[in-house]
């Protein structure tokens, strides 16, 4: 997922993805330890999916911490 469509999404649909997100890539590791993945990279395009995800959230919250200050 691009930081462009991560930026459009409510912090909401944020809360949602990382949630989702969290249990495909428990799945993927699942699956991985299992019997091994046809592409084993998706493991990090998944880390680096939450990671951004998360990164959205905190400077949101940090915005909205520093607007408060402010005032």
């Amino acid at each position: 997922m691009k930081s462009k469509e991560i930026i459009q999404l409510s912090d909401l649909d944020l809360k949602e993805m990382v949630a989702s997100e969290r249990e495909a890539l428990q799945e993927l590791r699942f699956n991985h330890s299992i019997a091994g993945l046809e592409k084993p990279y998706q493991l990090r395009e998944k880390r680096r999916d939450i990671a951004r995800i998360l990164t959205e959230i905190t400077s949101r919250a940090n915005a909205a911490k520093a607007s408060q200050e402010e005032k």
